[in-house]
């Protein structure tokens, strides 16, 4: 017997023939009660798997690629439902993106208030006299008076 007959299907039967459609539908029935689940069908696990893929943060171009898809927004529109805690981590990133976009401006704006004080304070000082020649003009000598 050979071992492998490629017949272009994903799932064969040892004689290379492939399954019956309901087969694997069947299969999982039994599992399920087997494992005293509640019910899914198969099609559910398909749209499941699709869902944490996304949730991964999967590109939705591969997920795509991976369902046989010929166009993204099927993908994107009927088998990525957004996950509870994936929609909690988008929340929370875009309130974590707010925050520091606050914190950089409260910077921004104490550094600009402190340059301001600053600038300010050295417009009022008056002018310190020259030590070195008794706050005489340039070129004046101290016998000159």
């Amino acid at each position: 017997m050979q071992a492998y007959y490629d017949t272009g299907y994903v799932f064969t039967r040892p004689d290379g023939q492939p399954y019956h459609p309901g087969y694997f539908t069947h299969r999982l029935g039994i599992l399920i009660k087997r494992s005293q689940l509640p019910p899914i069908r198969l099609h559910d696990l398909r749209h499941g798997a699709a869902s944490l893929a996304h949730g991964a943060g999967a590109d939705l171009k591969i997920i795509q690629a991976q369902l046989g898809h010929s166009r993204i927004d099927t993908t994107a529109d009927v088998y990525t439902s957004v996950l509870p805690a994936a929609q909690h981590e988008a929340a929370a990133a875009t309130a974590e993106l707010i925050r520091k976009a606050a914190r950089d401006r409260r910077t921004a704006i104490r550094r600009a208030a402190r340059k301001a004080a600053r600038t300010a304070k050295k417009s009022e000082e008056p002018a310190k006299p020259d030590q070195q020649n008794d706050s005489k003009t340039p070129g004046q000598r101290h016998d000159d008076h």
